[in-house]
């Protein structure tokens, strides 16, 4: 069992999400990191959509009560198995009694934490992940509190393996959005021609940015679908990158489309961080998606091949 001692700013049980229902205004949900919860369940072996836990800015205590091998993937976070430090990307072992800390960075603003075969969990809607908005998922519906306990199997120690992880990036590729025409403007003139600050006022819905020069407009359009990585941009010209929780239809004119490649990017940024915009090709973003796909079969090779050799 996995007992809270404490949640941090949130801690929430997130997998690959809730796909299928967004006609039923459904969100997503699901981790701001898929590449973290896939190379996380790869050094566990465990099956590719396994729930993990996401946990946001750090400042949590977690205790081991029974014995399991577990893997830290995305931001550095600084966490420690009592007073040993750990490094994200890495398998370790923890007997009963051990409590797993994380303090903060200013690098880095999301861990995740999977252990072996998963926690035990009920599914919603085919997806274990929490949707923080409507309530719904995850560990009855809401982030993580002290004193909340998660079931997991107890298992035998692993040796401890790691992986490469894939950097974050703060150069975002993008695709035109279909509104552009209607402010007489183009994504590039738009978007990325200039640098853009992450707004305090950001969560895993959207992020908010503003720029020395926005672009005000007083252009509407009627509601459409929208989706992760949705770039919308409101009348008064602060773009609004639409996240995992975001809403599933939207009245701003959408004038681009983060590629689902660079969209982990956003697990890491934090508030005054700046980022840039750069214009790819549909062909170009498809590349990209399939290159990270490689990245995690060569990993789940090299893991195989050493699980072998070692038994």
């Amino acid at each position: 069992m996995l007992e809270v001692i404490k949640p941090g700013v949130q801690m929430c049980i997130q997998d690959l999400g809730r796909h299928g229902h967004r006609h039923l205004g459904v969100s997503q949900s699901g981790v701001m990191d898929p590449m973290a919860l896939h190379i996380a369940n790869l050094l566990l072996d465990n099956a590719p959509n396994t729930a993990v836990l996401e946990i946001t800015v750090g400042l949590a205590q977690l205790k081991f009560t029974t014995a399991t091998n577990f893997a830290l993937t995305g931001g550095d976070l600084n966490a420690r198995l009592d007073d040993t430090p750990l490094t994200p990307g890495w398998r370790y072992f923890s007997k009963p009694g051990q409590i797993l800390s994380f303090a903060s960075s200013s690098d880095a603003l999301r861990a995740y934490l999977s252990v072996e075969g998963g926690f035990t969990l009920n599914t919603v809607l085919g997806s274990h992940s929490t949707d923080v908005q409507a309530g719904f998922g995850g560990f009855d519906g809401s982030a993580l509190a002290a004193g909340d306990q998660l079931h997991y199997e107890s298992c035998v120690a692993k040796s401890s393996a790691g992986a490469l992880q894939p950097p974050y990036h703060k150069q975002i590729r993008i695709l035109p959005g279909p509104h552009c025409e209607r402010l007489s403007l183009t994504t590039q003139q738009l978007l990325c021609t200039q640098q853009w600050q992450v707004s305090p006022d950001s969560n895993r819905m959207g992020m908010r940015l503003s720029a020395s020069e926005p672009v005000t407009h007083q252009v509407s359009i009627n509601s459409q679908a929208v989706l992760p990585g949705t770039v919308q941009l409101p009348p008064n010209g602060a773009p609004i990158v639409l996240l995992n929780d975001c809403q599933t239809t939207g009245g701003y004119p959408m004038v681009a489309q983060v590629i689902a490649a660079d969209l982990r990017h956003f697990a890491q940024l934090s508030a005054g961080d700046m980022i840039n915009f750069t214009l790819v090709t549909p062909a170009r973003a498809y590349q990209e998606t399939q290159q990270q796909q490689y990245h995690l079969n060569q990993l789940r090779f090299a893991l195989t091949h050493r699980d072998r050799s070692i038994s």
